[in-house]
């Protein structure tokens, strides 16, 4: 009987440990460094925010899906704009890493990118964007499903943003 009790308890124990496990964001990645970064302390200033509801006011505008902020995608952007400042450059470089880092860490099966500087309002780099057939049409892409931000201010206090799209 105590081996009985035993084994149930201990099948009980197995089988908790196995299943337990989630499929849910945990909020725990690992960037291009293999550095692990917690997103769940990701922040979004005011000019994020309202770049994101532009962006999301716009898809609903033409009938499009709006998009879901995802915060491992915003840690990518954020890395990027520091890069940009960095090299005093607005670029894509290193892109196919960011879009591999979050086909593996976001499950995105496709990934598009939007960048800029100069900007001093969210209404100006998104008019900016529209602007653009490029940026418009990754904005529009009627595929993506979720989507990132970060701007940082250089130096000289001019504005560098890269936003994220991706679909899950």
């Amino acid at each position: 009987m105590k081996t009985s009790i035993f084994n149930l308890s201990f099948l009980f124990l197995l089988s908790t440990i196995l299943f337990s496990c989630s499929a849910e964001d945990d909020g725990i990645y690992f960037n291009e460094n293999k550095e692990v970064v917690n997103t769940a302390s990701v922040s979004y200033s005011d000019i994020e925010y309202e770049i994101l509801d532009l962006v999301n006011a716009h898809r609903a505008d033409l009938g499009l899906t709006t998009l879901v902020n995802l915060n491992v995608i915003s840690v990518e952007a954020d890395v990027h704009t520091d890069y940009m400042i960095k090299t005093n450059s607005v670029n894509h470089d290193n892109f196919n890493k960011r879009a591999e880092n979050l086909m593996t860490n976001a499950g995105a099966k496709i990934v598009g990118e939007n960048v800029a500087y100069g900007f001093s309002s969210a209404q100006g780099v998104f008019n900016g964007w529209l602007k653009s057939d490029e940026h418009r049409k990754i904005i529009e892409n009627p595929s993506y499903t979720h989507f990132g931000i970060s701007t940082n201010t250089n130096s000289q206090n001019r504005n560098y943003f890269t936003q994220i799209f991706i679909e899950k």
